[in-house]
């Protein structure tokens, strides 16, 4: 479909909300507009892009909206004739500073403003254009197994604190508090006394029932267990607490259940995935990184037109402000963080992989630049490698890379 042609027969504003969703339609056989509202649910939404579909006669439709995925995107999709074009808050937010210097919003005049822009401004709205089923899968599945991490984080925060009242012990005895052992550890033995009480040959057991088989390991740890002394012998304090670290070790054993089934079904849908082959071939990737990378680009290559687009959307590239005659560069502030995350931390991961990343990152620190800086450089010049990879769905061959490195610094010589 060719945009710039004006080929849709009525273009509508889309302000969607938990229950309702306020619109603003203006058709080309019409001047007036005309203002609704849809009730979020899955027949009114039917009900509302069928009466489009019968009204235009199956004309494409450009909808526009402040969401790229979400529920109201999901209904949407599915009908041929609407195009969406998300539109970034930020840029509404802006647009509606223009009109209303107050601050007052509303949601039908946001939706008329979403319209508004959507007219004026087409050129600078992108189609929104779905990926693959299977790309969009591991695309959701890695952001929320990204979530869950942070949910595991802030367990076993919660977790330290309160052991710290009471019980400390175990935070020497286990070397990791993500993990199942620790877990029915802890839900086995709750406090100092009870630990205490148990037979040796009973925990020795135990350890290796839950995969802890070195026996020196097993000895340490009983001998610790044997020798430990008790923090506070304070009950209401002991039981108090004891009860709080019961709920919190039974949330982070079915939350690391749970990340683990993420973990086998990422590596399922990753391992055959059309490009598993280019991001299995980056150094560093593994299981972690290589679905993440596969999340940021994507399948359609039509998406970016150049490594630079890639670094300016993902946020790695900075942000050049002038002013008179000063100038400044920032960290770029509207971009999806869990994409910069990604890239950031696969580039820290590199090194330990890569020749030439490595004696990238050695330099960069030794003329005095910042852990964090020189990372998000790095990053930078991964884009432009694994850009070209992606585009000619090449995998990655760090020895060509060297040599054409290689071959570029001689020629820079010579000339």
């Amino acid at each position: 479909m060719d945009i710039d042609k004006h080929t849709f027969a009525a273009h509508i504003g889309l302000d969607w909300a938990d229950t309702k969703h306020d619109f603003c339609l203006k058709s080309n056989d019409n001047k007036a507009f005309e203002w609704g509202v849809i009730t979020h649910s899955p027949e009114a939404i039917e009900a509302w892009a069928l009466a489009l579909l019968k009204r235009f006669n199956g004309q494409p439709i450009a909808i526009c909206l402040e969401l790229k995925s979400g529920p109201v995107v999901n209904a949407l999709l599915k009908y041929s004739f609407i195009v969406l074009f998300p539109i970034p808050p930020k840029a509404l937010a802006k647009y509606r500073e223009a009109f209303t210097q107050s601050g007052a919003k509303d949601d039908p005049s946001d939706a008329w403003l979403q319209l508004d822009y959507l007219i004026k401004h087409k050129s600078a709205l992108r189609v929104l254009h779905p990926d693959t089923p299977e790309t969009r899968a591991v695309q959701r599945l890695v952001e929320d197994r990204r979530s869950l991490i942070q949910d595991k984080v802030r367990l076993t925060n919660r977790l330290t604190a309160a052991l710290k009242n009471y019980y400390p012990q175990p935070l020497e005895w286990f070397d990791d508090m993500d993990t199942q052992l620790f877990c029915k550890f802890i839900t086995r033995w709750p406090d100092l006394k009870k630990a205490k009480s148990v037979r040796k040959k009973t925990l020795e057991e135990f350890f290796r029932i839950n995969n802890s088989a070195r026996q020196t390991v097993i000895d340490r740890r009983c001998h610790a267990i044997k020798n430990a002394m008790a923090l506070t012998q304070e009950r209401a304090v002991i039981d108090a607490y004891s009860k709080l670290v019961l709920a919190l070790v039974r949330q982070l054993s079915v939350l690391l259940e749970t990340i683990h089934d993420y973990d086998l079904d990422i590596a399922q849908r990753y391992r055959n995935h059309a490009d598993h082959a280019i991001f299995s071939s980056l150094p560093g990737a593994g299981p972690v990184f290589g679905p993440r990378l596969l999340a940021v680009f994507g399948t359609d290559r039509a998406r970016f037109k150049s490594a630079e687009e890639v670094s300016r959307v993902t946020g790695i590239a900075p942000v050049l402000e002038r002013s008179g005659k000063k100038s400044w560069v920032h960290w770029r502030y509207s971009c999806s963080k869990f994409i910069r995350q990604t890239l950031v931390e696969w580039a820290n991961k590199s090194i330990r992989y890569s020749f030439w990343a490595r004696e990238f990152y050695d330099k960069k620190r030794a003329k005095g630049q910042s852990h964090q800086a020189v990372l998000r450089t790095l990053a930078f010049k991964w884009i432009r490698i694994l850009f070209r990879c992606w585009m000619d769905k090449t995998p990655y061959d760090e020895s060509k890379y060297l040599f054409a490195l290689k071959k570029r610094t001689e020629l820079t010589k010579t000339t």
